[in-house]
C-alpha cells in the first residue's frame, strides 16, 4: 500500500472516529419503554458497563456515556468541564425519541448525570430518576487537589483507590496514556461548582454509597437531597469505592424500581 493511500485510510479513520458521539447502547430494544443512561467515573469509559447489559429486561434500553479521550474517542480533546460533558450528553439524549431515562453516575459521573438532569428537565424531559454513587453532593469532593500532584504519588493514589488494574498499573507505557486523562477528570470535579440559580429536581433521588469508602464520608451523602423536591434515598452498599462491580444484579434492580430476580 503507497503512502498517500495509508494516509488517505488514517484520515478516514480519525474522520470516523471524530464523529462518534458522546452515547454508546450496551444493549438493542426496539421502542423501549425505558432508557438507562450510565456515567462513568474519572478514567473511565462506557464500557465500565458493560457487564449491566446482561441483566437489562426487555424493553429497556442500556446507554453509557463515551467521555472524549478514551476507548474509540480517543483521539478527540478532553474535556475538563461537568457543563460541557453534561450539556453533550443531554443534548444527544434529548434527540432520541421519546421515552423515560434513568440517569445513573459513579464518582464524577454522578455530578455529570445531576448536571445532565438539569438539562433534560429544562428541556421538557426530566428524567425519572436519578441515582448518584460514590459522590458526595455537587460542589464538594475529598481531596480536591489530587490532580496537581507530582506522576508517581498521583499514580500511587489512584491505585490505592483499587480503579487501575495491577496489570495496567505496572505498565509504564499505559501510565503515561492514561495520566492526562485521568488528571483532566479529576480537576473536572474538582473545580465543579452546581449552578446557584437552578431549582431543584422533582424526580427521586437515590444515592449509593460503598462502605469503607476513603472518598466519601457517608454522613455527608444526605446533602443530596437539597437537588430534588422528589424522594431522596440512600442506600449503603459492600464494596468501597467501586462498589458498582459488587452484586451488581442486585444493584440494577434496585436502579430500576424492581425487586432482585
Amino acid at each position: 500500500m503507497s503512502g498517500a493511500a495509508e494516509t488517505g485510510e488514517k484520515g478516514g479513520l480519525m474522520s470516523r472516529k471524530r464523529q462518534l458521539g458522546w452515547l454508546r447502547s450496551l444493549t438493542t430494544a426496539a421502542a423501549p419503554s425505558l432508557r438507562v443512561v450510565c456515567f462513568p467515573h474519572s478514567g473511565g469509559s462506557a464500557a465500565a458497563f458493560a457487564e449491566w447489559a446482561s441483566a437489562m429486561p426487555p424493553g429497556v434500553e442500556l446507554l453509557a456515556v463515551q467521555y472524549p479521550g478514551r476507548s474509540d474517542r480517543f483521539i478527540e480533546p478532553l474535556v475538563d468541564t461537568v457543563s460541557m460533558m453534561a450539556a453533550h450528553a443531554a443534548t444527544e439524549l434529548l434527540r432520541l425519541p421519546m421515552g423515560d431515562y434513568v440517569l445513573f453516575g459513579h464518582s464524577l459521573g454522578a455530578v455529570v448525570a445531576y448536571e445532565t438532569a438539569l438539562a433534560l428537565r429544562d428541556g421538557g424531559r426530566e428524567p425519572r430518576r436519578l441515582c448518584v454513587s460514590a459522590c458526595l453532593p455537587p460542589g464538594h469532593m475529598t481531596n480536591p487537589q489530587v490532580h496537581l500532584a507530582p506522576d508517581d504519588e498521583f499514580w500511587e493514589i489512584l491505585q490505592h483507590l483499587g480503579g487501575i488494574e495491577p496489570g495496567i498499573a505496572e505498565n509504564d507505557e499505559l501510565r503515561e496514556l492514561l495520566l492526562p486523562t485521568l488528571r483532566s477528570d479529576l480537576r473536572a470535579h474538582a473545580t465543579y461548582q452546581p449552578p446557584s440559580a437552578a431549582n431543584p429536581l422533582s424526580c427521586p433521588v437515590t444515592c449509593y454509597h460503598g462502605t469503607g469508602d476513603p472518598l466519601v464520608d457517608e454522613a455527608r451523602l444526605a446533602g443530596w437531597a437539597a437537588v430534588t423536591e422528589g424522594e431522596f434515598a440512600l442506600r449503603v452498599r459492600a464494596g468501597g469505592h467501586f462498589h458498582i462491580a459488587t452484586e451488581t444484579r442486585e444493584l440494577i434492580s434496585d436502579v430500576l424500581g424492581r425487586n432482585p430476580a
